[in-house]
């Protein structure tokens, strides 16, 4: 699934839109997102040494796992966080890095979904989390 289809489900947009494609494998999404150097989050996170901060790739993680609920993701619908745990930063992101996401729903309560996930960098994971979100709106 590129960015067009995923705009489909998710609402986030340009400059919020962190996932280039993902697709589902099983009851696994597995999605990913080059970093190019030129994002508003690298701006200042660290001047001579960007790294892309531990809660830019919890979002990714986040919205990777949502393509995984796209049939109760109706229009007017949101996915919003309700909580992060067990979050681990083994490894930095960088400019020029491929970060690669997987994520499963471990657990259905609608509208809570309860996830977890994976991403790394040539094969290096970078980070650990489970997390929850609710799907809300209209």
């Amino acid at each position: 699934m590129n960015q067009e289809e995923i705009k489909r489900i998710l609402p986030h947009r340009d400059h919020m839109l962190l996932v280039e494609e993902v697709n589902r494998e099983g009851d696994e999404a597995v999605g990913s997102y080059t970093v190019r150097g030129d994002e508003f989050f690298l701006q200042g996170h660290f001047p001579g040494n960007p790294i892309v901060p531990g809660v830019i790739l919890c979002e990714m993680l986040a919205q990777s796992a949502c393509i995984l609920l796209a049939d109760v993701m109706s229009e007017g619908k949101v996915p919003m966080y309700t909580g992060l745990d067990k979050v681990r930063f083994k490894n930095p992101v960088r400019p020029g890095d491929t970060f690669r996401t997987r994520c499963r729903i471990k657990r259905a309560m609608p509208p809570f979904y309860f996830a977890e996930g994976t991403g790394s960098v040539d094969g290096k994971v970078c980070v650990t989390a489970e997390f929850s979100f609710a799907v809300v709106g209209e």
